[in-house]
């Protein structure tokens, strides 16, 4: 948490740095992300309600596996934008932006396995703070984001119960990037940016035959952004 506390201030100095800035522009933006949760591939035991092994009808242990997909889910996102600066700037961000991801489960029932696809979604605010280089109406920028979350629908908690007897730790906060390139022209600016995380979006632990291994949920996006300046 301090860490994060840390990322506030630090983002605060920025702005009140800029404020200084002989340049500065604001205004409004929104667009798309197009996000993939990545965890790789896990051979795990199932447990019954009691937090016993789910045994098969030959008296074997039930083994599933949990598996990344590799499809994206479409979210959104919105809010301001300012730039201090004019060849080089600074672009702090608050965002109200939905994302999420895939994952599935190939269950062994019997001799025929059947595949569950899990659906994870999840809204928060976003704090990128960004440094970039401007040339005529091009851009390129790159810097780090705090991401805090305000909700999800539970997917993963309700997925995983059979799996693990350890809770599912869910960030509340997470630190990122993003980097990418921009176009300004007749009062718009579009983005095109990359966005990745250090830190884990979730993360529980399974048990993989003898073995805890633990498995870690993060998450990648493309994001897509119109703004309208307005200053």
């Amino acid at each position: 948490m301090k860490n994060k506390l840390r990322y506030v201030l630090l983002s605060l100095f920025v702005i009140q740095a800029g404020l200084a800035s002989a340049q500065f522009t604001m205004g409004f933006k929104g667009g798309v992300n197009l996000s993939q949760l990545t965890m790789g591939n896990f051979l795990t035991t199932r447990y019954d309600a009691n937090g016993n092994p789910y045994l098969n009808y030959n008296g074997q242990e039930v083994r599933d596996n949990l598996q990344e997909s590799f499809d994206s889910k479409t979210g959104w996102s919105g809010g301001v934008y300012m730039r201090f600066g004019k060849g080089f700037f600074v672009q702090p961000e608050v965002l109200v932006s939905t994302k999420g991801g895939h994952f599935d489960i190939q269950r062994n029932h019997g001799d025929v396995p059947d595949v569950a696809r899990i659906e994870y979604k999840f809204s928060s605010i976003d704090v990128p703070v960004l440094f970039g280089l401007k040339g005529g109406p091009f851009r390129i920028n790159a810097g780090p984001m705090a991401s805090f979350r305000i909700g999800d629908n539970q997917n993963v908690r309700e997925a995983i119960r059979y799996y693990t007897t350890s809770p599912t730790a869910m960030s509340e906060a997470i630190l990122g990037y993003q980097l990418g390139a921009g176009l300004d022209i007749f009062g718009l600016s579009i983005d095109v940016r990359k966005e990745g995380s250090f830190s884990n979006l979730n993360s529980f632990q399974v048990n993989t035959g003898g073995s805890t291994t633990t498995v870690k949920q993060k998450l990648k996006s493309w994001q897509i952004t119109v703004g309208i300046r307005i200053i």
